[in-house]
């Protein structure tokens, strides 16, 4: 994968206007796999006098540039995902090809690097209104669903709201977002029902799935083989009746399964 500037991130330069004066910044990161598009966003955001922008290409090159800057005593503010964002050469592979109605990866992200950094506010950047999409997003922890081909002055006005804890949805979406979130809540109980069938070591191993965990990682966490990892992900997606990962995690999520504490880069 790719990033503005090797290896992996850019801080933007600031301005000379800013000299002999502290001006508080917003501190934004980019994560999108179309490089001309994330490098046009991090340049006019960089054009404005109270935002810092940085741009990665890929959900784990944003893992670790949120784990650096937090470790670094620099968190970012904000998150704009792409919410179509491609698997990529870094990323989890799935267990079996995921229904169409599963989340796309650029919404399992959010979760993933809401985990990482609670306090960060992640607006997903769409290439078309998808009331159903718009939706998971939010319940991944989305504050914000904006199209792509949006105005610069209305992704900053976002952007801007979002730090006030407000949360932005086209209004076109409104309506559609807001059925989708009641059928979701009519859902949960069955979600419930099923997540309260599993094993403690396979809901431990769901928990793993929830935070982005491969196999390799699960049995390193768990202190179990890759073999044993693997049979107890099947028997969890076999109790859940789904037939991916994806799918694994968003109805873990409709359950209310949180993911497991990652630790930052480094820390064992």
């Amino acid at each position: 994968m790719w990033s503005v500037t090797a290896p992996g991130v850019v801080p933007v330069p600031v301005s000379p206007l800013d000299w002999g004066c502290h001006v508080p910044r917003i501190r934004v990161l980019v994560v999108d796999d179309h490089r001309i598009f994330a490098e046009s966003l991090v340049a006019a955001l960089a054009a404005e006098q109270d935002v810092e922008a940085t741009g990665v290409g890929s959900g784990p090159a944003a893992l670790r540039c949120l784990e650096r800057a937090a470790a670094e005593g620099r968190r970012f503010d904000v998150l704009l995902l792409d919410s179509e964002l491609g698997h990529g050469d870094e990323a989890t592979p799935l267990l079996e090809t995921e229904p169409a109605d599963a989340p796309t990866e650029g919404l399992v992200w959010v979760s993933r690097l809401q985990s990482a950094a609670p306090q960060v506010r992640t607006v997903v950047l769409a290439e078309r209104d998808d009331a159903r999409k718009a939706a998971q997003a939010l319940q991944a922890g989305a504050c914000g669903w904006v199209a792509k081909d949006c105005s610069l002055s209305r992704l900053l006005h976002v952007v801007r709201g979002v730090l006030r804890n407000e949360t932005h949805v086209p209004p076109a979406l409104l309506t559609e977002v807001l059925r989708e979130l009641t059928a979701t809540r009519r859902h949960r109980t069955e979600s419930e029902r099923l997540v309260e069938s599993l094993t403690p070591r396979e809901h431990e191993v769901l928990r793993c799935m929830v935070a982005g965990l491969g196999r390799k990682a699960v049995a390193e966490r768990l202190y179990l083989s890759p073999h044993t990892v693997r049979t107890h992900m099947q028997n969890v997606l076999g109790k859940l009746g789904v037939h991916s990962t994806l799918a694994a995690v968003a109805l873990a999520r409709r359950a209310g399964v949180g993911p497991v504490e990652l630790e930052p880069a480094g820390a064992r």
